[in-house]
């Protein structure tokens, strides 16, 4: 985890970056990109495929506008939803989330059999129009 964190604080002070930081991640960079969320206030935006979430006593740190990816086959990720948005809700955050259908976790990842296609680039899609909106 700490060598996410020391990207990010690198790109935060890159002198020809903008300053503005998003950060993606699939399955354990999922998880990151929602710790990352809690450890860094200052994320512009925050992407997380399939990943683990923030407990829920955090979520109150996060401030970067959340883009989470779910896949609708993946119910060990998908136990932790319900109470991660109850929170997201709560605490009055900017959020959008999708769980696709009949997809189960790594379906973004084309070197599995679980990669769906469609799903992937939809999601893809959906994710550079979030970078697009919070990056530029």
């Amino acid at each position: 985890m700490n060598d996410f964190f020391a990207a990010i604080e690198f790109m935060q002070r890159y002198p020809q970056a903008t300053g503005k930081v998003g950060i993606t991640g699939f399955c354990y960079g999922g998880g990151v990109s929602n710790a990352a969320a809690v450890a860094y206030p200052e994320l512009a935006c925050a992407v997380p495929f399939y990943g683990r979430q923030a407990p829920t006593a955090d979520v109150a740190k996060i401030e970067a506008p959340l883009l989470l990816h779910f896949a609708e086959l993946d119910t060990r990720i998908n136990e932790g939803w319900p109470p991660y948005e109850a929170a997201l809700k709560d605490n009055n955050k900017v959020y959008e989330a999708y769980i696709y259908p009949g997809v189960n976790h790594g379906f973004h990842n084309d070197s599995t059999p679980r990669y769906d296609k469609s799903a992937a680039d939809l999601a893809w899609q959906r994710t550079l129009k979030w970078f697009d909106k919070y990056l530029s």
